[in-house]
């Protein structure tokens, strides 16, 4: 059996066995189907087998990956997609060694030094004057100040918020319950503001849609017994967040999941405690959450105030 094979049988026990989610099967399904074409490239052969992945070929394959040109602009893929690209290899070559199945050694496959990205989040004025900038005189605008408010105050994914309905969200307690990364429950709270402003948007609705938050632009007449056909996608509210900052003249790359960071930074620089910001973002490991801590420990500015030098 060629691995062309094998990967779509280790693709379904991702899903069947291990309980992944559909965007991550998605995700390997491009990265290994990718290995299987440039292997095949490099062998010159329309089909590869587990016992020709050996260590010279994945040499040649991490080479080839390296230097893939993804654009007409020449642009290679970023050391992070790599690294991606690695993890779904490593995961199929482990799939092979539970069956039995010779093949490279999952030890082998050693993930390249990825560069983290800076952490970009708002202060609490600037996510003012990007509220400000989004008008309430209109639904759209209603159910834009509404996503923003719930982004920054809750703290949610931007595919959390999208999945949300009407009925996933308690507006009296302010809580509620997503279902995050690796198929993980946890709680979100959110303040008065948060929830006045969802009334508001489901307010001036007259559609009785499931959808918490929907796409106007879409064909409201369009039948689709799913329910979901005018639910706002990933790209839409990027888009929107995009479009508000710049209108707000805030100069920072702002998308949904600054405001992300910028939930979690808020609660750091107010006092809370690692473990518990760890909790609310829903981080398996806390050495995720680590990432803020550079940027809110006060210790740092009372150290800089104290001991550095003043020009006159």
């Amino acid at each position: 059996m060629d691995i062309n094979e094998l990967i779509d049988d280790f693709l379904e026990s991702l899903e069947v066995e291990r309980g992944r989610s559909k965007k991550t099967i998605e995700n390997y399904r491009l990265y290994l189907y990718r290995f299987y074409a440039l292997t095949s490239e490099l062998l010159q052969k329309d089909s590869v087998f587990p016992s020709e992945i050996t260590p010279d070929l994945f040499r040649q394959f991490r080479l080839k990956l390296n230097r893939l040109e993804i654009d007409t602009a020449g642009d290679n893929l970023k050391a992070i997609t790599q690294a991606y690209h690695l993890i779904a290899l490593r995961g199929f070559l482990k799939y092979l060694a539970r069956r039995g199945i010779d093949s490279l050694d999952p030890s082998l496959v050693d993930l390249p030094r990825a560069v983290k990205k800076q952490v970009t989040f708002l202060h609490y004025d600037e996510v003012e004057d990007l509220l400000a900038a989004i008008p309430d005189d209109t639904e759209s605008g209603l159910r834009d100040r509404a996503i923003v408010e719930l982004l920054f105050s809750g703290g949610l994914r931007v595919s959390e918020l999208i999945s949300l309905n009407r009925d996933s969200i308690n507006l009296d307690r302010r809580e509620f319950i997503v279902r995050g990364k690796g198929q993980k429950d946890r709680p979100i709270f959110i303040s008065k503001a948060a929830a006045d402003r969802v009334r508001e948007y489901l307010a001036a609705r007259t559609d009785s849609l499931p959808a918490l938050f929907l796409n106007n632009s879409r064909n409201r007449n369009a039948v689709n017994t799913s329910g979901d056909f005018r639910r706002l996608t990933p790209r839409s509210v990027q888009r929107l967040i995009e479009k508000y900052a710049r209108a707000a003249g805030i100069t920072k790359h702002v998308t949904p999941h600054t405001l992300r960071h910028s939930f979690a930074t808020d609660l750091l620089m107010n006092g809370a405690d690692l473990r518990s910001v760890q909790a609310l973002l829903g981080h398996a490991n806390i050495s995720t959450t680590q990432i803020y801590t550079h940027v809110t420990d006060p210790h740092l500015r009372e150290v800089h105030e104290k001991f550095h030098s003043e020009t006159d």
